[in-house]
């Protein structure tokens, strides 16, 4: 369930009064990088000192929730054996009600234990290489796929069967809301923020423009904006399966799992956007959207009343669709 990052339209630095001015700067994260624009004006607090703080925070969701690193806690939950409970920190308990709520929602579409599945693909961070597995292999592994074999019990993060969480689906989204509520605190109100191409803006640039960020057309070979938003006080999530897959045999096999079949999806949806005002439920949804395809995942969107954009192979090319939610919310857009 990797995700598909957003092209940013990138903004020089505007002056205006009072002394306001657009700061910047980012770095490595998450195995991806991370960037924050924002709108500094007296009393701000100096870009050096901010960036510690966000940088601070990046470390923090690191050492819980990373499955690249054997010494996360959640590396440490997912080797205890089945039956085993463990002491875990409220962001991570947090992730998983949220990623509880959004399997119940979907009759298990969204699933954070699939991770056993990635890596028999071939796409996960332990994985052997890509490959495509026998059915009794797949079985083999669903075994121990599904939310009903975690359960928190307290402070307790529990397992009934030899899970395995992940939470890459949603960590970002997460991250994003938590650095935005930081600059909140810090007294911080306008800003473009992107995590691993989880993106949230606020406020307006100093001309009293607003924030734009653009919806990334689905090609292999280079970056194209398809539609362009204007964005205040919303988060944007885009999953896709353009630039992660493998072929053979002249089969495509996507990075996006189906938990139900265990197989990577097999329909025309390349690519689906979410807006929301919660980052991290847009990233949960535009990956559980991935999940159900072009025509139950709009019916889903539309259905729930979320702002969603699809984008969807055809014979001709690409087709795509907006949910009323999003039209109402962006009608056109603005042209790239």
């Amino acid at each position: 369930m990797a995700k598909t990052a957003l092209c940013l339209l990138l903004a020089s630095v505007l002056l205006a009064g009072c002394g306001e001015k657009i700061e910047e700067f980012g770095g490595p994260t998450m195995g991806s990088h991370y960037s924050l624009k924002y709108l500094a004006g007296e009393g701000s607090p100096e870009p050096a000192a901010l960036k510690a703080e966000v940088e601070n925070l990046l470390t923090q969701v690191d050492q819980q929730m990373s499955t690249w690193r054997s010494d996360s806690e959640l590396s440490e939950f997912n080797r205890l054996p089945a039956g085993s409970c463990r002491v875990m920190p409220d962001a991570v308990l947090t992730l998983v009600r949220a990623g509880e709520q959004l399997s119940r929602d979907s009759d298990g579409a969204f699933d954070l234990t699939v991770s056993p599945l990635l890596e028999l693909w071939g796409f996960g961070p332990q994985s052997r290489g890509e490959r495509v597995p026998t059915v009794d292999e797949i079985a083999a592994v669903q075994a121990n796929v599904g939310h009903r074999h975690v359960r928190i019990d307290g402070q307790q993060l529990c397992k009934s069967a030899a899970v395995h969480l992940d939470f890459n689906s949603i960590a970002a989204g997460y991250t994003v809301d938590l650095i935005a509520a930081r600059l909140a605190e810090r007294g911080v109100s306008s800003y473009l923020l992107d995590v691993t191409g989880e993106i949230r803006a606020a406020g307006h640039k100093p001309d009293g423009s607003p924030w734009r960020i653009a919806i990334e057309a689905p090609r292999d070979d280079q970056q194209v904006a398809q539609k362009v938003l204007e964005l205040d006080g919303l988060g944007v999530s885009t999953s896709g399966d353009y630039r992660n897959y493998f072929e053979r045999d002249g089969q495509r096999y996507s990075h996006t799992i189906d938990p139900k079949t265990g197989a990577p999806i097999t329909h025309r949806l390349a690519a689906v956007t979410v807006v929301d005002s919660s980052t991290l439920r847009a990233d949960g949804l535009s990956t559980l959207l991935m999940v159900l395809g072009p025509e139950h995942g709009f019916a889903y969107a539309e259905q729930a009343g979320i702002a969603a954009f699809f984008v969807t192979r055809t014979d001709k090319g690409f087709a795509t669709r907006a949910t009323p939610a999003f039209e109402r919310r962006f009608g056109e857009g603005v042209k790239p």
